[in-house]
């Protein structure tokens, strides 16, 4: 099997522009992560090969050696490039943001090339990807979410005096951290209404900042490890700092929140991140990533799980969750470059 891997942002997604460093520094880390379980894969006997989407200035950051690499230069257009390759391959496994439906037109292209595609497909990605339809589906299905408005600008400060001290307003489709910012009063309002795009707004939640890293398949799910994640606020904003993957072993709560997450969504597949935040009160689900996460970066160092060998077994039956390991595993994020 060939497969083809294309990290948006280190692959070229941002090849005629500036490198964000916030995105490029988990970029790294997943590209890396999923290459290194890919040649382990390969170790195992199974005949593999891989053709990664490199940006030509990122070529120092990532060990790609035994693998096919495409170097995307300034000149090209990366998507186009990605859908050349595509069909020169089997397979093929994006991982991209989901702002400006990035990753939801990857995912079409692949399916529209009829290759298979070892993540959510498209559908699954329009609804996880936008925070307001995720919302709505969860509230739908009775699944426990943080409460979401569409942010309308200053006049819902007055609406929503007294509910809470602080909110966090996001983009509709954005990725991580990326564009999010606490208000706390009539001032943060006025500013952000200044701003352009579509955002929601969430009261601020004081609790443990948790994410799941689980597989999916047609209304079942597989709970592969929790992860603690750390956040530091910068300017009104917050950052992930870093992260610890596999922090607990009490998972029954967890999985059968997965479990309900699973049914309400049948179309996710493949890996997919959880982001939940835990008040003594309740289990809030944050959103849903239907895509590799920053905490896939340490499952095999935590387990002595091969992601990709278990995603593999997914195309044809049931994966088999060989966890070799149990230990805690600390990322930092800030430190990979």
């Amino acid at each position: 099997m060939r497969i083809l891997v294309f990290e948006y942002i280190t692959g070229g997604g941002f090849n005629k522009q500036n490198l964000p460093s916030a995105l490029l520094a988990e970029g790294c880390l997943m590209l890396q992560a999923l290459l290194d379980d890919m040649r382990r894969y390969a170790e195992l006997g199974h005949e593999l090969e891989v053709m990664v989407m490199l940006d030509e200035r990122v070529k120092a950051l990532v060990d790609t050696s035994g693998m096919q690499v495409v170097f995307i230069s300034p000149e090209q257009n990366a998507a186009d490039e990605f859908s050349c390759l595509a069909q020169h391959c089997e397979a093929i496994w994006p991982i991209a943001p989901e702002f400006d439906g990035i990753l939801q037109c990857l995912c079409q292209t692949v399916a529209d090339l009829n290759k298979l595609l070892l993540t959510s497909p498209a559908q699954a990605v329009a609804i996880a990807g936008d925070k307001w339809l995720s919302y709505q589906h969860l509230k739908q299905h009775h699944i426990a979410t943080v409460p979401t408005r569409l942010f309308t600008g200053v006049d819902q400060y007055d609406q929503q005096q007294g509910e809470c001290s602080a909110w966090v307003v996001k983009p509709l489709d954005g990725v991580g951290c990326i564009d999010s910012y606490m208000l706390t009063d009539k001032q943060d309002f006025m500013a952000m209404q200044a701003r352009s795009g579509r955002y929601i707004i969430q009261p601020q939640l004081v609790g443990q900042t948790t994410s799941l890293s689980c597989l999916f398949k047609q209304g079942r799910a597989w709970l592969l490890c929790t992860n603690q994640q750390q956040f530091s606020i910068i300017n009104q904003q917050y950052h992930l700092a870093g992260l610890v993957v596999n922090h607990t072993d009490d998972l029954a709560a967890y999985s059968v929140l997965v479990d309900a997450i699973a049914q309400a969504f049948p179309v996710l597949w493949g890996y997919v991140g959880i982001d939940l935040i835990e008040t003594p009160e309740q289990m809030w689900v944050l959103e849903i990533n239907p895509r590799l996460t920053t905490s896939y970066v340490g499952i095999h160092e935590a387990l002595g799980l091969n992601v990709v060998e278990a995603v593999l077994q997914l195309v044809n039956g049931e994966p088999l969750i060989k966890k070799q390991g149990h230990q805690s595993v600390s990322i930092q994020v800030s430190s990979c470059l």
